[in-house]
């Protein structure tokens, strides 16, 4: 929730905001006060007709400290509102310290929720009282209640909530244990994996070695010998007569005196043998190399999940569209994991259980030299440093023999559904939107390269606002649209941030900059009076991921969902843009355009 979305409810006959924080952090590039609202910060009593800001958190500087907030409420007066910004994480908000002084000054909590900012976490619109006021629900509305009944809802809900809340904070303070002891063990298991990857590099790097020092004194030995038989006499004689009966009209008259040459030769041991005018040219010698027919290849610098593994046919193909995809063969898989330098060697329990692959019933016991393959080929990628590790998309009993392997990590469910597989007309916009942020192959893939190190999939879904607002009313609504998407932007990009009032997009973690973009994606919102719904982004990403277009934008003279060669842009590659093609040439230059009909949300 955004603070004045917590606020405006309770802004009713309120005609001044006093700020009272004592820290130096300012409030008012998030309060967005209606005509007639005037902010003003003094000493004096807070009653009828003023709410007074106050702030608390764990850093003093930023926040204000417990005593200032404290000494504010004693200038609380009956009609006076107030709204405290906490910096706390709401299941450590320490309200203890402030609830005696709340109660002292006759002052009553109203409403409490999350804030979504980087540094305020939650916040309470509180009123002081003479009497019992009819607290507010989730949404800001006060419940139908008063008197005795108001008092008897207090009381219930609390010692209801405080039941509740105490199995909750127990519940959690074992989940934090267990987690605290799964992050040890699973630190001294990568210490000790690392240990035993090292001394297996070690010895393969020492077995390589005395391999290729024997390699050696083998190839010096055969080029002796190769050297004594071809300067052996016998050799040439029979090279001599070979080649003359081949050609025996020229070779025969000159035999004997290619053999009275060796004879001399043979006396002479100092001079230079003759060179046989029809000796056949040496042979090249044979290539007993392994030749991969083809594999993936990434030249560029490194900003993909690189994948090398035993996948099944559809698996392969959906993250192929997201990540530079390898598949091993049980012959070739050890050479590829060296050649290729994966993030992560990847292998999905359905290639392995069942099918038709090449690695059909690995890890079920019936086919021991895939099971021996497999086995070298996860110890080999963890001897080079990289991680193995299991794609669980089906019961564990379907090839048990892979859970006795040294995996690195296993990930269960099953591999996400690309866009494109789906129907946009039987499926709907609401099946397109719940895949693309739950169950779409990209998520899936950011969750192995979580657990890699990789770089993230989802990384190409940013977008980048170009927005030029003018004035207050334009900033207003530039925050309200882009704190409302429903996929919310990465960056907004101005043309003169020093000038604007835009903290609130900073503390939501949204980048506020001027100049050229960075992120992949770019809208174009400099029209602020223009309506926006909050699905907008979300739609334009859901068709940009299933059409593989350039831009996406509207085109009311064509069908929805449909490649067009003209539209109105609303979401551009920025790497489009970058390129200088004007928007009209862009189907000529081979962009591809992709038109879909804007939505309000069903």
């Amino acid at each position: 929730m955004r603070l004045t979305d917590l606020l405006h409810p309770h802004l009713d006959d309120v005609t001044s905001v006093v700020d009272a924080t004592a820290g130096g952090l300012r409030l008012d590039p998030y309060l967005h006060l209606p005509p007639g609202v005037t902010p003003t910060r003094h000493e004096q009593p807070v009653g009828e007709g003023e709410l007074m800001l106050l702030c608390y958190g764990p850093d003093p500087d930023l926040h204000g400290g417990e005593a200032d907030c404290l000494a504010a409420l004693e200038r609380m007066r009956p009609g006076g509102r107030g709204l405290i910004v906490f910096g706390h994480p709401g299941t450590e908000l320490p309200y203890h310290r402030l609830l005696d002084a709340l109660v002292a000054h006759r002052c009553q909590v109203l409403h409490a929720a999350a804030l979504g900012y980087t540094h305020l976490h939650a916040g309470a619109v509180f009123a002081c009282t003479e009497e019992l006021l009819p607290p507010h629900d989730w949404f800001g509305r006060p419940l139908p209640a008063d008197g005795f009944a108001t008092a008897l809802r207090i009381a219930d809900e609390y010692v209801l909530a405080d039941f509740v809340s105490r199995s909750q904070r127990a519940r959690l303070i074992d989940l934090e244990r267990a987690a605290e002891e799964t992050a040890r063990a699973l630190a001294n298991a990568r210490e000790d994996g690392l240990a035993e990857r090292l001394a297996a590099a070690l010895r393969d790097k020492d077995q390589l070695a005395a391999a290729l020092r024997g390699a050696r004194e083998r190839t010096g030995v055969l080029e002796a010998r190769v050297t004594m038989l071809e300067g052996s006499t016998s050799l040439r004689v029979g090279k001599a007569l070979v080649s003359a009966a081949r050609s025996p009209r020229r070779g025969a008259t000159r035999l004997p005196g290619e053999l009275y040459g060796l004879w001399r030769q043979r006396k002479t041991k100092g001079r230079p043998a003759r060179a046989l005018s029809t000796a056949p040219a040496p042979e090249a010698p044979a290539d007993d190399r392994f030749h991969l027919s083809h594999r993936a290849l990434s030249v560029a610098p490194r900003d993909r999940l690189v994948i090398t593994g035993v996948l099944t046919d559809r698996t392969a193909a959906d993250f192929a569209a997201d990540a530079v995809v390898s598949r091993v063969l049980p012959h070739d898989g050890r050479l590829l994991v060296e050649r290729t330098d994966p993030d992560v060697l990847l292998v999905q329990l359905s290639a392995c259980a069942a099918g038709t692959g090449p690695w059909a019933l690995a890890g079920t016991g019936l086919a021991p030299d895939l099971d021996r393959s497999l086995a070298e080929l996860v110890g080999r990628a963890r001897g080079l440093g990289r991680a193995a590790v299991l794609w669980r998309d089906g019961p564990a009993s379907a090839a048990p023999g892979l859970a006795q392997l040294p995996w690195d990590g296993v990930l269960d469910g099953d591999t996400g559904t690309a866009l494109r597989r789906l129907d946009p007309v039987t499926d709907g916009r609401d099946r397109l939107r719940e895949v693309f942020q739950q169950d779409s192959t990209r998520v899936r893939l950011a969750r192995l390269a979580a657990l890699t190190g990789a770089p993230d999939p989802l990384a190409e879904r940013r977008v980048a606002i170009l927005a030029a607002p003018r004035d207050a009313t334009d900033v207003a609504r530039l925050v309200a649209q882009t704190l409302g998407q429903l996929h919310r932007p990465a960056e907004v990009v101005v043309a003169d941030q020093a000038a604007l009032e835009l903290g609130e997009l900073t503390a939501a973690s949204v980048t506020v900059h001027a100049g050229p973009p960075t992120a992949p994606w770019v809208a174009d919102w400099t029209d602020l009076t223009e309506d926006r719904p909050d699905t907008l982004l979300l739609d334009l990403l859901c068709a940009q991921e299933f059409s593989g277009a350039d831009a996406v934008g509207h085109d009311p003279a064509a069908d929805d969902y449909a490649f067009v060669p003209t539209l109105r842009p609303l979401l551009v590659r920025r790497s489009l843009l970058d390129a200088g093609t004007p928007p009209a040439a862009w189907s000529r230059a081979g962009y591809r355009l992709f038109a879909v009909r804007g939505k309000e949300p069903s």
